[in-house]
């Protein structure tokens, strides 16, 4: 019987052939926490009494959430994590570097391996091929410890895309229309393997979109077979040399397949207060919007900016409109300058805001007014998520959000 790609990389780190549902205890090549989640890592971690990491060089702190800290409390949480870099030779990703998420594809994360961090979206970096997941604190913790984990092995869905986009369509609205197809807990603790000609066909960027989504599914992990893609991904980051092939096997066991035809996906729109909520963007003129978002480490990257930067090129943000835009990592933010596109943003009346999550998580930058709506490029809208229960959160592709910020309403075109 054969093996899904989940199962495989799990098997390598378990050291035995394994099948879903088996709990295993895995070997675990990358361990990472951020400034919200990081400061209980560290108090739990040095509750074992162990006095040094098990790998320091790929245990990575991000400091991004509040990034740079709005207040002390915040602060005196970063000084936590800072310390700690220093006492036990952990790699600190300080304010001003970017997203973990984009930062650990960027430079940590290798096809094959098995990441664990201690935030939800860890999952972005199975776009490397990689088996990639978020964990609570406390497990991270043992695995900065002990170099390994435990965990169930996920079965697997098929999400096998065919087809050409249509114009301005993107993977984000493949992801939404997914997610509003089977349900914000429709693959929980499921791996989704994504699969297709389209998806093959996908930059790196659109890929990490996907896998960066998976959770909001209720899925463990989002995977992607290592292709010519990601080594040429990993060669433009200076590690080419760590690219390897690994792909299911042609009679692994899948739970569930879904075929979408990727022509028939149109702009979509997750409304307010649940990712699978899901409109499309045409039948949404009548939704007036205060603040347009585009970042995060679902749609910061490079290809996201320059979508939004093509559209707004020679106009300016609507008068009613606050449109906020937060590169997801500082190579991001410097091909941005080098590119015109920082220029582009400023002159339509954008506002930049530092590498990091930003607005997202509602901590700083961004905050809504009771009552207010914001269209955004990020993955969650729950209520509250800004930082205000009273304000409404859409989400949608960089294209879509564009022309909403010119506009003034939720639109996809002029």
């Amino acid at each position: 019987m054969g093996q899904t790609l989940a199962e495989k990389i799990i098997s390598e780190h378990a050291g035995k052939d394994v099948k879903a549902g088996e709990l295993v205890i895995a070997k675990v090549d990358v361990t990472a926490v951020q400034d919200g989640t990081g400061p209980l890592t560290v108090q739990e971690f040095k509750k074992l009494g162990k006095e040094k990491l098990f790998n320091p060089e790929r245990t990575i702190l991000f400091i991004d959430h509040a990034s740079p800290s709005p207040r002390k409390e915040l602060s005196n949480t970063h000084t936590v994590l800072r310390n700690f870099s220093k006492e036990y030779g952990a790699v600190l990703s300080d304010v001003g570097a970017g997203v973990c998420h984009q930062r650990l594809v960027e430079t940590f994360v290798n096809p094959g391996e098995i990441l664990v961090g201690a935030d939800s979206h860890t999952c972005t970096s199975g776009a490397l091929g990689a088996f990639a997941t978020g964990m609570g604190s406390t497990d991270i913790a043992v695995a900065m410890a002990l170099g390994k984990t435990w965990l169930k092995v996920p079965s697997t869905f098929k999400i096998e895309v065919t087809g050409k986009f249509q114009e301005g369509i993107c993977s984000k609205d493949l992801m939404l229309h997914l997610i509003g197809m089977i349900g914000a807990d429709g693959a929980t603790y499921k791996a989704l393997e994504f699969c297709g000609d389209t998806i093959e066909n996908m930059e790196m960027s659109e890929r990490f979109t996907l896998a960066n989504m998976a959770v909001e599914a209720g899925a463990k992990a989002g995977l992607f077979v290592a292709d010519e893609k990601t080594r040429e991904f990993l060669k433009s980051r200076g590690r080419e040399d760590k690219f390897r092939s690994i792909k299911p096997d042609s009679d692994a066991v899948y739970e569930r397949i879904i075929k979408i035809d990727a022509s028939t996906i149109e702009h979509t729109v997750s409304c307010p207060h649940t990712v699978d909520n899901t409109k499309l963007a045409k039948d949404l003129n009548d939704v007036k919007v205060d603040q347009v978002y585009v970042g995060t480490c679902t749609n910061g990257r490079i290809e996201d900016l320059r979508t939004v930067a093509n559209i707004l090129k020679g106009k300016k943000v609507n008068s009613d409109v606050r449109m906020l835009i937060c590169p997801a990592s500082k190579d991001v933010y410097l091909q941005a300058l080098n590119e015109g596109l920082i220029n582009t943003f400023v002159e339509a009346n954008a506002a930049i805001l530092p590498p990091g999550c930003g607005p997202c998580v509602g901590v700083h930058a961004g905050t809504l007014a009771d009552g207010e709506v914001c269209l955004a490029t990020q993955n969650r809208n729950f209520q509250g998520r800004m930082g205000n229960v009273n304000g409404d959160i859409y989400l949608a592709s960089p294209y879509v959000a564009a022309y909403t910020a010119l506009n003034g309403y939720i639109s996809n075109k002029l």
